[in-house]
């Protein structure tokens, strides 16, 4: 697989859970909505990284876009946006995920009760934040590409 058919299946991706949790959110299924929406945030983040190497497997991959980020891999006009879907893909990272999925063990706290409007709003607006920034920085990247294949021609 290639790096742009890694990053549009991931594109595919966040894009397919997104419109998923925002199915949910319009029939009030509240933990669907933020489960979806945490799928989405972790391919929108994986998309940028699917750019420029292998992706980890990882539901939390903010740790591999930092380190792209830090070795400068990923350029300098691109920090901002990176650095707002860190924050965003460490605050919906693995932790939610098992919460999501499992609950809370802890306190024996089933999925469908930990979630509410509130959790599931938040959760949508932050996927769509990250895959609208996601999607800027592919975009912006693979002209990059076209334009320095352009010119070795």
């Amino acid at each position: 697989m290639n790096f742009r058919e890694d990053a549009d299946y991931r594109k595919r991706l966040a894009s397919g859970f997104l419109n998923e949790a925002k199915h949910n959110f319009d029939h009030k299924l509240w933990r669907s909505c933020v489960d979806n929406s945490q799928l989405s945030v972790e391919n929108s983040c994986k998309m940028v990284i699917a750019l420029l190497e292998p992706v980890e497997k990882s539901h939390n991959p903010s740790r591999q876009l930092r380190r792209l980020l830090e070795s400068k891999r990923l350029g300098e006009e691109f920090f901002l946006q990176a650095e707002e879907i860190i924050k965003i893909s460490d605050r919906y990272g693995t932790e939610e995920h098992f919460m999501t999925d499992y609950g809370d063990e802890a306190t024996l706290s089933d999925p469908w009760s930990l979630f509410d409007e509130e959790d599931a709003k938040e959760a949508l607006a932050m996927a769509e934040k990250c895959f609208s920034l996601a999607s800027e920085i592919m975009e912006a990247l693979l002209n990059q590409l076209q334009q320095t294949h352009d010119k070795e021609e």
